[in-house]
Order: structure tokens, then C-alpha cells, then sequence
């Protein structure tokens, strides 16, 4: 294990340590004697300050989880991230988190990300504003609802069918990993900003990638490490976007057209108070969305081309559903949003591709009171952590839960709260239906136009809450017959 960023973190925790002795143990001294008289969950902090800090963002994460959990039991206590933190595991822990969001839990950010995005966290005194303004916008209509899907479909078909023309056709090996990252802020930017600058955009991935390998890491701010590099890409976007809210806001008032994305929306549209956003705090949110837009479709579509790449039986049954879809098309006919609905058995495969390497592999809730679940009470302003290899890893529910089986979904419906890559309950993921187009688009275009093998079938993949491929997932490209080809050959037989 490489040490340097521990030994980086106690260096500054003894150089601030003379400023902060006392406030620290009254703190721990009134923490500690309100814990002495509730029965908290089991399970151990690890070492003093830093607590399980490590093995939570390096190790296996099915691992750190499994191991704990069998040593105590579905629910254990650990810190980690600076946080005396529960971890409840299974369908019953899921259930509770969402059943009780906003009863009992507050939605809550590691402190590595509340740096990077500033609009993810607020004062107490100003949280009010900020939520009404986001609830505002995310029922803004025609932009992730299903029904606006429908008009969303031809444009990202596209789109999807110029990014492997320009980036994939005539190459012999290729990084899946950078390439499907850029055509998801290339599709994110042009139906939330409506940005089409390749340019631009090819910056914001860079800047993007560099920062979410810090969303869930210690937040030491000290050349060499991935908060530092982080640290300096985060303002780096955020003025790009800027830079575009500020130019799309003149067009728009110097023209008075109406403009349908969700940057003209928040620009033109006050919240239920009457108050429009100035433009630091649209360009702060936009820079939350495009986020949120951009690591897990990424990394569900890269993980993707591996285990189709890894499975040429898998592949010959995606690709033989997606050519019935292009014969029923007339020449050059963009897909529809019936089309998608076809494509059942390719959906199969995206959502086992999420079971067995999750995008995010849990989610933090704040406790906002002191409450009970099994017989163990989580005081109020600890951290609550769900994951989820304690359901999709089960073969419980998942017979042999480390094959590849797309027809598992065909045979039964998985239980409740047990393959949820969306979440469930208030907060479910609301671009869930967006991000089922863009991976379908993507699969029917690539399995058409190309066939494929790992240059390293053995290429790594890092633990932690971020799984990605380490060497980018590089893959060697065969293309397939033109499609007008692959077409009479499929009526001829």
C-alpha cells in the first residue's frame, strides 16, 4: 500500500494541531458521553484520527464491507473520511435509507467533494434557498422526465453515431474508457447546456476526470496529491462553464429567443420566490449536473465494452438484437423511442454490467436525529453509509453471483432494493431514463459498426467507492461489414 498520502495527512494534522487540542477533546469528551449511554452497533473506528480511512478507499470494497460484516453484522460502525459513520448492508438497510429519506436522514456530501462543488453544501441559514431553487429546476418541464425523452432520441442518435465516426472508425486500438468519458459530456453538454464547442468540451473531460478521482479521498490540499490536483481543475471548469453561462446569457437578451436546455431554463426562469440565480450559482450548479451526468455513465458504458469484449456469445446476442432494429430502419433513419424499448436483451446486459461493477458502489446519509434500527441507536450527526455488493453480490437473490448472465433478469425480477444502480425512494437518480438512452444509443451503434477483444484481458480495476479500468480499458477494434451490407446479408439468410 502506498503510504505517502497518510503520512502527508499526520504531517498536517500535527502542524494545525497546537490551534485546534482543546476545541478537538471537548468535542470527543461530550461526543464520547452521550455514546456511553445509547447501545451503538458494533464494530471498531479503527486507528485514533483517521480511523479506517485506508482500507475504505483502496481496498476491495465488497471486501472492506464483506469482512466487517461478517465479523459483527448487518449493521457495524467504523470511521472513515473523517466520520464516525454506520454502515447498514442488505435489502432491509436500503429499504430503511429510503424510506426514511428526509424523516430521519439528510443528504450528505464527503468533504472532498463539498470543496470541489461549492454549491453541494451550505450554511445552515442559507440551506433553504438552494433546495427550494433545485427542486425548481428539476421539474423544469422537457428536460429528464420520461416523455421528454422521446424527443431526445434522434438528436443523441446522432450524435452517438459522429463520436464513432470521428473517434473509433479507422483505429486499431483505443482507449474505451477516455472515449466513452468524452461522449458523455459531449452529449451532457449539448442537452443541458447546449454546447457544441469540441473544444471546450474536450477541456471539461480532462478537468472532469481529474476531479473525480477525489470525490471520495482524504481533502489535503498538498501538491502531489489527488485533492491538490483536483483543487486546481475545479475552478479550471467551473470558469469554462462560466465563461458559457455569461455568453449564453447575452444571446439570449440580445435576441429574446427561447432557448430548450436546461441553462436557458435556469437563466430565464426565477424560482417560486421570484429570485433569478446570478451566474456564479447557475455555473456552480451546471457544473453539479454536468458531474453527476458524467463518472457513472462513463464508467456503466466502458464496463460495458469489456464484458462484451470478454464474451463473444454475449456480443453475437446484442448485436443480432440490434440488426432486427436496423432492418425494420429505412436508409440513414435515426432511431426512435420505440426502437429503445425493443432492445430488451441490451438493457439486460447494462443492468449486469452495473450489478457486478456498480458506478458508485454506496451512498452517504446524514442521521438529522438520534434514531433506532435493529436494537442500535445512530446518534444524530453521524454518518449513514448503504452499500450495495451486500445485495447485488448475493446469491440469494443472484445464483452464482460472479458470472456474467444477462438472461438472470429474464428468468426473475430481482427483489426489491437489491439492483438498484438508480437508488430508490425521493432521491432516485432523476437522469435514470436519459442515461438508459445514451447507453442503448451507444451499444446499437457499436456492436453494428464494430467487434472487439481487451488488449489486457487482465486489466486491472481499482477498489474503492469509484471503480475504473486502471490502464483506461484499451481495446482492438475489428470492423464490421458496412451496415448496408451487414443488412441484405441478414434478408438473404
Amino acid at each position: 500500500m502506498d503510504y505517502s498520502n497518510l503520512y502527508i495527512f499526520l504531517s498536517t494534522l500535527l502542524a494545525i494541531f497546537p490551534t485546534t487540542t482543546l476545541a478537538f477533546l471537548f468535542s470527543a469528551y461530550k461526543s464520547k458521553s452521550h455514546e456511553k449511554s445509547i447501545n451503538l452497533p458494533p464494530g471498531n473506528f479503527g486507528w485514533p484520527i483517521i480511523g479506517e480511512i485506508f482500507a475504505f478507499l483502496h481496498d476491495d470494497h465488497e471486501k472492506f464491507v464483506g469482512d466487517r460484516m461478517n465479523k459483527y453484522s448487518k449493521i457495524f460502525k467504523t470511521k472513515i473520511l473523517g466520520e464516525r459513520t454506520v454502515v447498514l448492508c442488505g435489502t432491509a438497510g436500503h429499504k430503511f435509507v429510503a424510506s426514511n429519506e428526509e424523516k430521519l436522514f439528510a443528504a450528505w456530501r464527503p468533504h472532498s467533494m463539498q470543496k470541489l462543488f461549492r454549491s453541494s453544501y451550505q450554511k445552515a441559514a442559507s440551506i433553504i434557498m438552494p433546495r427550494q431553487m433545485e427542486k425548481h429546476v428539476s421539474q423544469a418541464p422537457g428536460f429528464l422526465r420520461a416523455e421528454a425523452m422521446v424527443g431526445y432520441v434522434a438528436a443523441m442518435d446522432s450524435m452517438v453515431l459522429d463520436h464513432l465516426k470521428t473517434h473509433w472508425d479507422g483505429k486499431q486500438v483505443v482507449e474505451a474508457h477516455r472515449l466513452t468519458q468524452l461522449l458523455v459530456l459531449t452529449l451532457s453538454a449539448k442537452f443541458f447546456m447546449g454546447l457544441e464547442d469540441s473544444c471546450r468540451i474536450g477541456k471539461l473531460v480532462e478537468l472532469m476526470d481529474t476531479m473525480m478521482l477525489a470525490l471520495h479521498t482524504i481533502p489535503v490540499n498538498i501538491p502531489g496529491t489527488a485533492f491538490h490536483r483536483a483543487m486546481k481543475a475545479a475552478p479550471a471548469a467551473r470558469e469554462i462553464i462560466q465563461s458559457f453561462v455569461k455568453e449564453k446569457k447575452e444571446v439570449m437578451e440580445s435576441t429574446g429567443n427561447k432557448m430548450h436546455d436546461l441553462l436557458s431554463y435556469m437563466i430565464a426562469t426565477p424560482d417560486p420566490t421570484g429570485r433569478f440565480m446570478p451566474e456564479n450559482e447557475i455555473a456552480d450548479k451546471i457544473m453539479g449536473n454536468v458531474a453527476a451526468s458524467f463518472n457513472s455513465p462513463a464508467m456503466t458504458t466502458t464496463f460495458i465494452v469489456k464484458f462484451l469484449g470478454e464474451r463473444p456469445d454475449i456480443y453475437d446476442k446484442v448485436r443480432i438484437e440490434q440488426l432486427e432494429i436496423l432492418k425494420s430502419k429505412k436508409s440513414g433513419e435515426a432511431l426512435n423511442w420505440d426502437d429503445m424499448q425493443k432492445m430488451k436483451y441490451s438493457w439486460n446486459v447494462a443492468l449486469e454490467a452495473m450489478r457486478l461493477i456498480p458506478p458508485l458502489q454506496g451512498t452517504f446519509r446524514e442521521a438529522a436525529t438520534d434514531f433506532t434500527y435493529q436494537g442500535y441507536t445512530i446518534p444524530k450527526g453521524w454518518k449513514v453509509y448503504w452499500t450495495v455488493s451486500t445485495t447485488t453480490m448475493n446469491p440469494e437473490y443472484f445464483p452464482a453471483p460472479e458470472e456474467f448472465d444477462p438472461t438472470r433478469f429474464e428468468k426473475a425480477t430481482p427483489p426489491p432494493y437489491t439492483n438498484i444502480p438508480f437508488g430508490s425512494g425521493p432521491r432516485i437518480c432523476p437522469g435514470k431514463d436519459y442515461a438508459r438512452l445514451q447507453i442503448l444509443s451507444f451499444m446499437h451503434h457499436l456492436v453494428i459498426r464494430f467487434k472487439w477483444d481487451l488488449v489486457n484481458p487482465n486489466c486491472k480495476i481499482t477498489g474503492g467507492m469509484n471503480p475504473f479500468p486502471v490502464d483506461g480499458l484499451k481495446v482492438r477494434l475489428q470492423a464490421q461489414p458496412s451496415q448496408a451490407l451487414v443488412v441484405l446479408r441478414t434478408y438473404v439468410e
